[in-house]
C-alpha cells in the first residue's frame, strides 16, 4: 500500500465511528492479522468494550513492565472478568526488582530523557518488540487520541508504522474526553485515574511505542 493509499483511508474514515471504523479495518486487512494494544490507563474501558463488541476474541497484548501501580493491577483483572479479554500479557526479561538491583531506582528525573528511553527500551520496548514478533500482527489497533499530547496531534486514524512494520488504527483517535466519559457512564464501565507509567515520565512524554526514536534500541537488542 502506498502513502496515497493511507492518505485516501484517512479522507475516507474521517467522522466515522470508532466501531465502522475497526469493522473496516477488520475487513480489509482480517481479524486473523490484528491486535489490540493496551495499558489499562485512564478510560482503557472504553477502547477495550467497542473492540471486544465486534469482534470478543481479538487479541489483548499488554505489556506488564512490573511498575504499575496496585490500582491499575486491579482495573486490569476488573475488565478482564467483565470483558472476557483475549488477554495476552508480555514482560520483560528482567523482573522489576531486578532491574531496580542492577541499575536502581526509576529514573524520576524528567530533563534526563536518555535515562527514561534506556529504561523504556529495557522494560517495555524490548516485550513490545517480542511480542509484535511471536504475534505477527498486519494490524495494530491503538487507544490513543489527539487530544493527549502534542506530538500525537501528528497522527491520523491510519499511518503505516515503520518500526514494527504494521498498519497502526487509532478508531477513537478524534474523541474527547467529554465523549469518552459520556461512553463510560452510558455502559456503566469502571474508570482507572491512578495510573502511571515510568517509562513515559509524565503525559506529555511518550515512552517510545509510537516514536521514531524506538528503533535504535529495537534494532540492537
Amino acid at each position: 500500500m502506498s502513502e496515497e493509499d493511507i492518505q485516501q483511508w484517512n479522507i475516507d474514515l474521517h467522522g466515522k465511528s470508532p466501531e465502522e471504523i475497526i469493522r473496516w479495518s477488520l475487513n480489509r486487512f482480517g481479524s486473523d492479522k490484528s491486535i489490540v494494544s493496551t495499558s489499562f490507563r485512564p478510560y482503557t474501558a472504553v477502547f477495550l468494550h467497542i473492540v471486544t463488541q465486534i469482534n470478543p476474541f481479538i487479541p489483548i497484548l499488554w505489556i506488564d513492565h512490573g511498575y504499575n501501580r496496585a490500582s491499575t493491577y486491579k482495573y486490569a483483572d476488573k475488565i478482564q472478568q467483565l470483558l472476557n479479554l483475549n488477554l495476552q500479557v508480555y514482560s520483560p526479561r528482567l523482573t522489576a526488582a531486578r532491574r531496580d538491583a542492577l541499575f536502581g531506582p526509576l529514573p524520576i528525573n524528567l530533563d534526563n530523557e536518555s535515562a527514561l528511553r534506556e529504561f523504556s527500551a529495557l522494560m517495555k520496548l524490548e516485550p513490545f518488540s517480542r511480542a509484535m514478533k511471536e504475534l505477527k500482527p498486519q494490524v495494530w489497533f491503538t487507544g490513543i487520541r489527539r487530544t493527549e499530547n502534542s506530538h500525537r496531534k501528528s497522527f491520523d486514524t491510519i499511518s503505516f508504522d515503520s518500526t514494527f512494520h504494521v498498519f497502526k488504527i487509532n478508531p477513537l483517535f478524534y474523541w474527547t474526553d467529554e465523549q469518552m466519559s459520556s461512553y463510560l457512564i452510558e455502559h456503566n464501565l469502571p474508570n482507572e485515574l491512578d495510573y502511571f507509567d515510568p517509562a513515559k515520565g509524565d503525559d506529555q512524554r511518550e515512552c517510545g511505542l509510537h516514536t521514531s526514536w524506538a528503533k535504535k534500541y529495537i534494532y540492537k537488542q
